[in-house]
């Protein structure tokens, strides 16, 4: 089943034409479920019009760049504890001992 994404004009229209003629009503006549209207009911009270804008799938670039960047981080770090846990196994297997200090 497909569904219906809503413009921010047609939300508007919804909350509008809701306070007039009641939530039941307008939700019949738009096949809107009555979860989705007061979910925009109550967007639209915190934040306004700003708040019924769609925001789905819209990452900005900054934010595309800061996470590519993370996981690229991450893999160095993740290499880097590897690195060292085989230097650990070294050292162990050679001074019977992992702690460097103690040489």
């Amino acid at each position: 089943m497909k569904y219906k994404r809503w413009t921010l004009k047609e939300k508007l229209e919804i909350l509008e034409h809701a306070q007039e003629f009641g939530v039941v009503e307008t939700c019949r006549k738009f096949s809107v479920s009555t979860g989705n209207y007061y979910s925009w009911r109550k967007k639209f009270d915190a934040q306004g019009e700003a708040g019924l804008k769609n925001t789905y799938h819209k990452k900005s670039k900054e934010l595309r760049k800061s996470e590519e960047e993370n996981r690229v981080l991450r893999k160095l770090l993740a290499d880097k504890e590897i690195e060292l846990e085989v230097q650990r196994e070294l050292l162990k297997k050679k001074f019977g001992t992992s702690d460097p200090r103690k040489i």
